[in-house]
């Protein structure tokens, strides 16, 4: 990893009903677990974690840098609770690692180039697999990974798990048969219907058909005897 990404967190003493108090005050409550380590509960620059959540997501490795603390803590996001209604992140989980023993994290798929077949409106591009599984040392894994999709040239083209190209230091977990995208055919405009012809009501058993407009004219009268 070329970047080193830092995270200011803080011991927390604030629990229970009163940790909304504690995101009124722009923190959110978390929590740094591990291996053979004490659960330890923190708060967090909201502004802070967001930023850094957009950037590198759950399978990137964070310092985080506790008060009162000498070394920073390398960790992964674990868990991201957030509020069924507004999205507010409302607790993070971390997950503190050994960087000299590999983890498995949930990695995204970012798609580069332009498919032909879409350009030339051929079929419609549609992707299946947005992550991917990846074994590797903490330090060793990626923000995502990448794969081209510029040869998908016709109406049924695909690539796979094992058309994505890694690193020597990853391993891929994931089904490497599993479809990332696929070319769909496109869709189809449905034939428009035909107004149908007006159909006459049928006449009731025991009823006169009714009169049309010639047929209800008034007879002649006949003439007086």
């Amino acid at each position: 990893m070329s970047n080193k990404h830092l995270l200011s967190a803080s011991p927390r003493k604030i629990t229970g009903r009163k940790i909304k108090s504690l995101r009124s005050q722009g923190f959110i409550p978390a929590n740094v677990f591990g291996k053979d380590l004490k659960s330890l509960s923190l708060q967090i620059k909201t502004i802070e974690f967001t930023k850094l959540y957009k950037e590198v997501g759950e399978s990137t490795l964070i310092y985080l840098s506790v008060e009162g603390e000498k070394e920073n803590r390398p960790v992964m996001v674990h868990d991201v609770a957030l509020h069924p209604v507004t999205d507010i992140i409302l607790h993070v989980d971390f997950h503190q690692v050994n960087l000299k023993e590999k983890t498995t994290a949930s990695v995204a798929i970012k798609l580069t180039g332009e498919a032909p077949a879409e350009k030339e409106k051929q079929g419609i591009l549609v992707q299946q697999l947005s992550e991917i599984e990846i074994e590797a040392l903490p330090a060793d894994m990626p923000e995502s990974v990448e794969i081209s999709i510029e040869s998908l040239v016709a109406e049924g083209d695909t690539l796979q798990v094992k058309d994505i190209k890694t690193s020597d230091k990853l391993t891929v977990k994931s089904d490497p048969e599993a479809i990332v995208v696929k070319i769909e055919p496109l869709a189809k405009e449905e034939p428009k219907e035909e107004a149908p012809a007006p159909v006459e009501a049928p006449t009731p058993e025991g009823e006169e058909p009714a009169k049309t407009e010639e047929s209800a004219a008034p007879e002649t009268p006949a003439p007086a005897k």
